[in-house]
């Protein structure tokens, strides 16, 4: 096989043995690009992981968050429609906040600003709900649900067994990196001052407003349904020093 750069997709060239299982852990808009490789080599089952942003950002006050959401039903879509119309069997994942070994953007990035700023800022009470999930996890339950009957042709939530209030969340993420808990509640129009020269720093460019708006917004999923089908059983959210090590 041979990547054609003008086309962004595999050449047909010939293919002595066929793979018949495949994960796609890269972002669910790329799998597209690969359908053709996808096809030459035979493919059976494809596991693809999506985000539940899908529907956490579709109504942002960011428009490209806004953009994120619909790329992410647009190609779950696309994915679906091709699997559908070439025999393939296909599972899409969509993990809630992903950290671990110190290199998610996520439990990581305030770790780093805690480590960097000794407090971390908060609009109003932060209180919104939030389901953590090891990156581990994650790659346990693509495993798993590669060699499930029961999962084919079908799209799961996937969220971390803990679920736990922001503010609750940072709380943990201070002890972890051992400094002393300093929340600072910041009134909105502050908030706003603040992140316009945060944005300076090349770290934090992509920090949005919206981000601060969902710390109190619940973004709560149910992953029964994983757990019926291929065995799915998340961690608790339990921080390592290797967890926020990045």
């Amino acid at each position: 096989m041979q990547f054609d750069e003008h086309s962004g997709t595999w050449g047909a060239h010939v293919v002595t043995s066929n793979v018949s299982d495949w994960l796609c852990v890269a972002p669910i808009w790329v799998l597209p690009q690969y359908f053709s490789l996808l096809e030459a080599y035979g493919a059976r089952r494809v596991v693809a992981l999506s985000s539940t942003s899908r529907f956490t950002k579709d109504d942002s006050s960011n428009p490209e968050e806004r953009a994120i959401a619909l790329r992410l039903a647009d190609a779950e879509a696309r994915v679906q429609a091709w699997a559908a119309s070439h025999g393939v069997e296909w599972i899409i994942l969509r993990p809630t906040l992903i950290y671990g070994l110190g290199r998610d953007k996520n439990i990581t990035e305030i770790a780093r600003f805690v480590r960097r700023f000794g407090f971390f800022p908060l609009f109003g009470k932060a209180n919104g709900m939030r389901q953590p999930l090891h990156a581990q996890d994650v790659a346990g339950a693509c495993v798993a649900a590669l060699g499930a009957p029961a999962a084919a042709n079908r799209a799961y939530n996937l969220s971390g067994a803990e679920t736990l209030a922001y503010r609750d969340m940072v709380v943990r993420i201070f002890r972890t990196v051992g400094r002393p808990v300093r929340l600072v509640p910041v009134p909105l129009f502050v908030f706003r001052f603040a992140l316009a020269i945060l944005l300076l720093v090349p770290r934090y460019r992509k920090w949005t407003f919206a981000m601060a708006e969902r710390m109190n917004r619940n973004l709560v999923f149910n992953h029964f349904d994983a757990t019926r089908d291929f065995g799915f059983a998340p961690r608790p959210f339990v921080l390592s020093a290797e967890d926020v090590s990045g």
